[in-house]
């Protein structure tokens, strides 16, 4: 017998004798990883297509080795990797990670249950119906969003998600009122602060390009969405003849962490039969800090909630969660009933079925994963977490504020800190010396930060929350600002 057909006569695929040894491979590799994340330029700097170099256009027939492929991705994949994990990683908002988190992805992948209704694991059900309510505890929400008070929560991938799912529900509750040829007339609104995916999420509900609101913010209200520019919006549309749908407030908005008023808006849309949602992906997790908790004021008034624990809360990437006060809008909206997935729980209205809640059929254990985080970290460590990092936001804008050369475009809030160089020469704006700057500070590979356009301002944003990022890297970085932005502001003056 040749090697080739021995090699394919002992392929097991699930191996419990070599698991250990493979795993433990792929652990220190990633231990070794993080040990050595600092030293690798944040954003990745290679040109498009690299990839196809390295690695062939055809498929392996044999297996190849753990080690040979751990190899392969230190030597071909990690180069390509822009670095979220890195201290020096500032921009966007950040991808926490941590032991606890790294622990439940493994377990979650390793059981690799697929929980799509109760029959199918029922601890997965169970499991995600009691850590919804623990966050919903930790977030001081009402009583009425938690399942204990009648409403509930599930875990999805991303906000984006439960957009979509929530703008569906709002759709199929107004056309059941108002007839289904209505849905040329449903309007939704959001600020032009909004996140990006509202706009497609609506698209993908079937609400019309030209009923999607995008109403204007100003830097004297810190880009918040006025409820009187809301009022005024929806009783002009109705005036038109439309139907009020849906208003996404949002708590720390993308570009600038923003806080809308949540209880105007929500006095708003309720006076005129409007869904309110609250997109708080990013800034939601900031509020288990009873300090930044009033930020949620006004939820009681909100028909859903949505926070990512992946953004902030240790949690790896990716864990979603929504809180509902009425479920039973999202279930009637989103369920489906196979005959191949009947049985007596179901049946019987004994238990959640988490696929009715949801876009997809399948999920993944979320619920695990974040039970372990919340289990090993405790509420207290995750609050602390929280306020030290706003702590080295508040450094870093310290830092700002002393050098007169620079200047903040928005308030700081949470652990976002939007900057730029004041205006000098021929440059009336200081947009193009500030965009070169930040492509400076880019390129260096020491650190990588990204920017917002803000009532047509170009600010450069600093987003501080990387699991790894200490007071040394605060103080790396705004050495390196510094040094590109004196040779830059140099260049302006001599032109």
């Amino acid at each position: 017998m040749n090697s080739n057909n021995t090699s394919l006569m002992d392929f097991n695929p699930l191996d419990t004798n070599t698991l250990h040894s493979e795993t433990t491979k792929a652990i220190d590799f990633i231990a070794k990883y993080y040990n050595d994340v600092e030293k690798y330029p944040v954003r990745c700097p290679l040109e498009p297509g690299y990839l196809r170099g390295l690695v062939s256009d055809c498929p392996p027939s044999l297996p190849e080795s753990v080690d040979k492929i751990i190899e392969n991705i230190g030597t071909k994949i990690v180069p390509g990797l822009t670095h979220w994990q890195s201290p020096n990683f500032f921009a966007y908002f950040p991808a926490s990670a941590s032991n606890a988190g790294l622990l439940g992805e493994i377990l979650c992948a390793g059981l690799n249950v697929v929980g799509f209704n109760w029959i199918s694991s029922p601890a997965a059900t169970e499991l995600e119906v009691i850590v919804m309510d623990w966050m919903a505890k930790l977030l001081n929400l009402p009583q009425e969003f938690l399942f204990s008070g009648g409403g509930g929560g599930v875990m999805h991938g991303s906000a984006c998600e439960a957009l979509v799912c929530t703008l569906a529900a709002a759709r199929d509750q107004a056309l059941a009122k108002h007839g289904f040829e209505k849905i040329i007339k449903l309007v939704v609104y959001g600020s032009d602060q909004t996140h990006f995916s509202f706009h497609k999420a609506a698209k993908l509900v079937g609400i019309p390009p030209q009923n999607i609101r995008v109403l204007p913010t100003s830097s004297s209200q810190n880009f918040e969405l006025s409820p009187l520019v809301l009022k005024t919006a929806i009783e002009a549309d109705i005036a038109q003849g439309l139907v009020p749908l849906y208003v996404c407030a949002t708590v720390g908005t993308t570009s600038s962490t923003s806080v809308d008023p949540i209880h105007g808006l929500g006095l708003v849309a309720r006076a005129y039969g409007a869904w309110v949602h609250v997109d708080a992906a990013y800034a939601g997790n900031a509020c288990i800090c009873p300090e930044y908790r009033h930020y949620l004021d006004g939820v009681e008034l909100v028909d859903s909630i949505s926070m990512n624990p992946h953004k902030w809360l240790l949690t790896n990437h990716d864990c979603s969660c929504l809180w509902l006060k009425n479920p039973k809008t999202l279930v009637d909206s989103l369920s489906t009933k196979p005959e191949i997935l009947r049985n007596k729980a179901t049946d019987l209205g004994d238990v959640i079925d988490y696929k009715d809640w949801q876009i997809a059929l399948s999920r993944r254990f979320r619920a695990l994963k974040l039970w372990i985080v919340i289990s090993r970290c405790g509420s207290a460590n995750l609050i602390a977490h929280i306020r030290s990092d706003i702590e080295l936001a508040k450094y870093f804008e310290s830092l700002i504020k002393q050098d007169t050369r620079f200047e903040l475009v928005v308030p700081r809030k949470f652990a976002l800190v939007c900057f730029r160089v004041r205006p000098v020469g021929v440059d009336a704006s200081g947009n193009v010396m500030n965009q070169k700057l930040l492509e400076d500070i880019n390129s260096s590979g020491e650190a990588y930060m990204t920017h917002a356009m803000l009532g047509g301002t170009f600010a450069i944003r600093c987003a501080i929350g990387a699991s790894l990022t200490e007071k040394n890297h605060i103080d790396k970085l705004w050495n390196l600002i510094q040094d590109k932005a004196t040779k830059r502001v140099a260049a302006y003056t001599m032109h």
